[in-house]
């Protein structure tokens, strides 16, 4: 990245050294619950999870779900301790 005017590298900066931060953190969370994955492949495994909507009919009410769950995936979320995704609720329209 070239950036020339002060308030743009300052902003690269912070973003750059929070991005550190969250790594650090990933890292030490996932050390410490005993998953032996790297900050790398843990955010590749949740990259996998997929959330899913489909129509069958113009009119039909639309269907949504989300993608299962492995063991790797149950594991990463306690470690992080972050929730696990569930179905979206289905929004009325006006």
């Amino acid at each position: 990245m070239f950036h020339r005017l002060q308030k743009r590298i300052k902003a690269h900066a912070s973003l750059c050294f929070i991005a550190l931060i969250l790594y650090r953190v990933m890292r030490e969370r996932l050390a410490s619950a005993d998953c032996k994955l790297s900050p790398e492949h843990a955010q590749e495994q949740q990259q996998r999870i997929q959330h899913h909507q489909i129509r069958i009919n113009a009119a039909a009410q639309s269907m949504t779900g989300i993608s299962r769950r492995s063991d790797i995936h149950d594991r990463v979320f306690a470690a992080l301790g972050l929730k696990k995704p569930a179905k979206p609720q289905q929004l009325p329209l006006l």
